[in-house]
């Protein structure tokens, strides 16, 4: 019984190794490419919901020219909170960190650089309309900024340093990289203490991180990466469709075709498919831009267009109204972005498409108005003024013409002889005030 005891106890001890062995041998791999946006944040939050605490680490391999900064700051503030390692490579060769990639290099537990790779270029990017610069001092010194840029640049400024220090990196090259965008190259970085290896692939990168000690959420630990399985995480469906969605000029293109579905819909009722897709599409385009960075001016001159144009389907104005619309809805796209971020500004090709089709379909409509009303009235009471039709019966003062293939009730201050033509001059009701037409011919003379 002992020796059975004895060796159950061992074969225990030998799962427990190596479970607790194999905790340490499995890591997620996540590719960070293109502008950081909403999806970014989403796609990163969500992968480190699904690492367990036994994961040994989070490689984020990234390519980014920067991004928005709220959606920056979520994933440093994820990265900051996160109980697994977060390793940060800035790969493959001829990638670049640059603008927010910077902060977030900043943020990581581990910053590594693949070789022919940079990053810097951190101050912020101006908000809203683009200024001229400003004018040179008598001395040839450049002009103090103004109060908003020198608020940004001082809180971008203490946000960096903050993380600089966070991690034990160079916290004077930080405000440089800031305020006069500054950029190093990976050996460069990697001398001056920026980051903290160089690598060139993720398997050089694990061989590297093999016993190093880092601080994670205040506590030392060390990594194990020998022998690492690394797990490649993708995108969901739902990041994916977010990255789709919340391209500006996605976002614009689905606004548009809701705008105009609904239109057609109430234009129309009756056809359900444009109301549906429409009400789809103007959801979804509300739901991009609450997570983008709108300009509410813009917005404001965007909804005053749809006003205009709307107006201008159902009051008629020869153009003034829609044009105005279409002039505002321009200006209002120009300047609904409120970020020079690139990747996300509305494309302008597509603004003037939009400008230019509705311009040449107000042209047409307005044509077709104009020469609508230079044509003959076909139809209503107006035409029946001056028509002229046969009499029925001999009558006095009230009787019966035909008329338009109709029998109508007839007045007349003349008496009138049956198959005697008459001219209606007015209409009261169902009555038509008739005159013959030899009078009214004489009349005319």
């Amino acid at each position: 019984m002992r020796r059975r005891l004895l060796l159950i106890l061992v074969l225990l001890g030998w799962a427990l190794l190596v479970n607790g062995q194999g905790t340490e041998t499995r890591g997620l791999l996540l590719e960070l490419t293109g502008p950081i946006g909403p999806a970014s944040s989403n796609y990163l939050h969500q992968a480190l919901d699904k690492a367990d605490p036994a994961t040994a680490l989070v490689i984020l391999r990234m390519d980014t020219p920067g991004g928005l900064d709220r959606s920056m700051r979520d994933i440093i503030q994820d990265i900051l909170s996160s109980p697994v390692p977060i390793v940060t490579y800035v790969a493959p060769s001829g990638a670049r960190a640059a603008s927010a990639g910077t902060y977030i290099l900043y943020a990581s537990h581990v910053a590594a650089m693949s070789p022919a790779t940079n990053l810097g270029a951190a101050t912020p990017v101006t908000i809203g309309m683009p200024k001229p610069p400003a004018a040179p001092t008598p001395e040839g010194e450049q002009a103090p900024k103004d109060a908003m840029e020198q608020k940004l640049v001082n809180d971008a400024v203490a946000y960096i340093r903050g993380l600089a220090q966070a991690r034990g990196r160079n916290v004077e090259w930080a405000e440089k990289a800031v305020r006069e965008a500054a950029s190093l190259s990976a050996e460069e970085a990697l001398a001056e203490g920026v980051i903290d290896l160089i690598a060139t692939d993720v398997s050089d990168l694990l061989r590297q991180l093999d016993g190093r000690t880092i601080k994670v959420l205040g506590e030392d630990r060390t990594l194990h990466t020998q022998g690492l399985v690394l797990e490649q995480l993708e995108p969901d469906w739902r990041t994916r469709l977010l990255s789709v969605i919340t391209n500006p000029n996605i976002a614009y293109v689905l606004m548009l075709i809701g705008i105009y579905g609904l239109l057609f819909e109430f234009s129309n009722p009756g056809l359900g498919a444009p109301g549906v897709i429409g009400a789809i599409c103007l959801l979804l385009a509300l739901f991009a831009f609450q997570a983008l960075p709108i300009n509410y001016a813009g917005l404001a001159l965007l909804m005053l267009g749809i006003a205009l144009m709307v107006g201008e389907a159902f009051v008629p104005s020869f153009g003034i109204l829609g044009i105005g619309g279409v002039i505002a809805f321009v200006f209002g796209s120009i300047i609904l972005m409120e970020t020079d971020v690139p990747g996300y500004g509305i494309s302008p090709a597509l603004i003037g498409t939009f400008a230019v089709s509705s311009l040449l379909l107000f042209s047409f409509v307005l044509g077709m108005v104009i020469k609508a009303r230079r044509r003959p009235v076909v139809s209503g009471e107006e035409e029946l003024v001056g028509a002229i039709g046969k009499v029925l019966d001999d009558f006095d003062t009230e009787g019966h013409v035909h008329l338009h293939g109709e029998n109508w009730n007839a007045r007349s201050t003349q008496p009138l002889r049956r198959g005697q033509q008459v001219r209606v001059t007015a209409r009261d009701g169902l009555v038509l005030h008739v005159v013959p037409v030899e009078s009214q011919q004489m009349e005319d003379r």
